[in-house]
């Protein structure tokens, strides 16, 4: 099993970057005056001797550090591979994730109802009222009022001026529980039962898609 990356560089810090006391008996020797110190080809001899030994004693550590780095640097570049392939699958599978949530649903068919009928996206299995329709004629987005009804008063001008304030169009809003109330700039319904919008032929009213 590889080492722990933080082990391995805490021995190289150790082993190889901290200064070592310098050995007794190595390094240059003082020279004095006064005799009795040894002859001079004694003294190359030792210092023959302590250089070759410092020279295996760098080789040494050379091949020790060598296979610490080797060490360090096995597990990480396994690891990194490793994290770049997962790295690779996560951003494909969010991509993935992002494009689905992306795709917009249309209602098939698209129902009217009244106030009773939940507003969702609408399928022949689930019959819901769409809550996203636009229209086609004026480009407005269809407002509509749970447990409403339009004034038989209601006309083009009306919608065209008060579009979409509901503190304006309330005015031709009568109160009737269970229906709903839908209407553009251009067009207007009352609805109590479930609708198929293609049975309407004169609203150009489409699902804006949810």
């Amino acid at each position: 099993m590889a080492k722990d990356l933080d082990e391995l560089l805490d021995e190289v810090e150790t082993k190889f970057c901290r200064l070592e006391p310098l050995r007794l008996g190595l390094g240059e020797r003082p020279t004095g005056c006064g005799g009795g110190g040894g002859t001079h080809s004694g003294d190359r001899t030792r210092a023959q001797e302590e250089e070759k030994l410092r020279s295996t004693e760098t080789c040494e550590k050379e091949d020790d550090l060598d296979s610490l780095i080797n060490e360090i640097f096995e597990e990480p570049n396994f690891d990194n591979k490793s994290f770049q392939k997962l790295k690779s699958k996560s951003s494909s599978n969010t991509s993935v994730g992002v494009s689905i949530q992306g795709l917009s649903k249309s209602c098939s068919p698209v129902y009217l109802s009244g106030s009773t009928i939940p507003c969702g996206i609408g399928t022949h299995t689930s019959q819901r009222a769409c809550d996203r329709l636009r229209c086609l004629a004026c480009d407005f987005r269809i407002v509509s009022y749970d447990d409403y009804v339009w004034d038989k008063s209601c006309d083009y001008l009306f919608f065209r001026n008060n579009m979409p304030e509901f503190h304006r169009l309330k005015a031709k809003l009568i109160r009737k529980e269970g229906a709903r109330a839908y209407a553009c700039q251009c067009s207007w319904r009352s609805v109590e039962e479930l609708r198929d919008l293609q049975a309407d032929h004169e609203l150009r009213w489409v699902c804006g898609k949810h």
